[in-house]
Formats: C-alpha cells, structure tokens, sequence
C-alpha cells in the first residue's frame, strides 16, 4: 500500500498548484521508490530504484518524441499575437452584426466535431486555435454590444475552451483508428468480448449528436446571459 504515496503527492502538489510537470515527476519517484522500499533494502537499491524510473521517463519521452513536435507551433502562434492577430480577429468579428459569442463557437463546435470524426484532431486546439482566434473573436462578438467586465471575458474564455474540448472528445470517437476506440477494442477482448473498431465507431455517433446538441443549447443560453449582462451593465451606468 505504500506506492499509493504516489497518489497523495499527486493530489497535494495539485492543491498546493505547484508546477504540474515537477509534480508529476516527483510522484513518480515516489511511487519508484515505495514500490522497491522493504525492510533490510539499503540505499544502493532505493538509488537503482530511482535510476530506473528516471530510465523509464526517458524511454517514454523517445517512444513518444513525435507527439512533441506540435511544440514548435508556440513559438508562431506567440509571434503572430505579437503583431496583433488576437486584435485583428476581434475587430473582424466585431464588424460582422449577426454574429453572437454562442453562434460563433457553436459553429466551431460543429466544425470541430466533424473534423475530429475525419481524424484531423490537430485542426483545432487551445494554443493554436482557441487562444489565438476563437477566444479573441468571441470576445469581439460580445463587445459589439458595449464594453464587457472581465468576469464576462473569462467567462467566454473558458466557454470557448470547453467548446474545443468537447468537439474534440465526442467527435474523436467516431475515427475508426483513433487511440481510444483502439484501446476499447484490446481491452475488450482481454475480456473476452470481440468487437469491430468499426463497430464501436458506429455508436459514437448518437453520443457526439447528443453532445453537439446539448453544448449547442448551452452555447444559445450563454448568449442570452451575455445579454443580460449587458443590459445590466447599462442600467448601472445609466443610474450613475
């Protein structure tokens, strides 16, 4: 039970929001360590014990060094806000008088979705997509009816964050060679209940209909409280 330890630094180092990776990596030097600690082991095997889950945090990062390529967009994506994207889409969008924060993220929701089913999961995202355009876009659309608080701006910011992720998600699952249907279908037939991944992707769909369904009222809803918002804010102002 002493490899549960892990678990705890995990839980404590979230609560104390300290560095997430130094977190992680410590948890699992402690998990390392607990799990080869027995009465009359002496430091030299604690140290081994260190030395290979080190080893085995390097050999993952190299079975999965192309997964980190995806990194080297940052340094674009933080050029080009440099220069004023975040503003340009914002004042675009601005221009555009039909267009709402709900009714622009509930079409990149179903954009989103539908891509993420064609397995092209890496169209969107939060630091290519959300940070940079749909955020600053969405913020715009609820600026053209007046100034907005903070509170609203990260209200639709986080709305806008949780749009991509639940595009992505429910979308994803209708992929036939996605991670996830791939690890359903093993684990299935451990259990000894053999399936089709085509199968499996088949009754993802009426849960991604549902999903786009219900994130799609949501996002109509969230526009009337932006309005609500907003009259509000004008009422105040008007009574000062």
């Amino acid at each position: 039970m002493w490899v549960l330890l892990g678990v705890g630094v995990l839980v404590l180092g979230f609560v104390l929001r300290l560095n997430p990776l130094l977190v992680i990596v410590i948890s699992a030097l402690v998990t390392g360590l607990t799990a080869a600690w027995a009465p009359g082991v002496g430091v030299a095997e604690l140290w081994a014990a260190a030395v290979a889950t080190l080893e085995a945090f390097g050999k993952a990062f190299n079975d999965s060094r192309y997964f980190h390529i995806t990194w080297l967009i940052l340094p674009l994506i933080g050029l080009l806000e440099r220069e004023g994207l975040q503003e340009r889409a914002r004042i675009v969008i601005s221009k555009a008088k039909a267009a709402t924060a709900g009714r622009l993220m509930l079409v990149y929701l179903v954009l989103r979705q539908a891509t993420s089913a064609l397995g092209l999961t890496s169209l969107g995202g939060h630091p290519q997509m959300v940070r940079p355009l749909l955020a600053p876009m969405a913020e715009g659309a609820a600026e053209a009816d007046g100034p907005i608080s903070d509170r609203t701006r990260y209200r639709i910011r986080g709305m806008a964050a949780a749009t991509d992720n639940i595009g992505l998600f429910f979308g994803e699952d209708i992929f036939i060679a996605i991670g996830s249907i791939v690890l359903m279908v093993g684990f299935l037939q451990q259990a000894g209940i053999v399936v089709e991944p085509l199968q499996l992707s088949v009754w993802a769909i009426p849960t991604a209909i549902v999903a786009l369904m219900v994130h799609g009222a949501r996002l109509l809803m969230f526009d009337r409280t932006l309005e609500r918002s907003s009259s509000a804010a004008e009422e105040t102002e008007g009574s000062k």
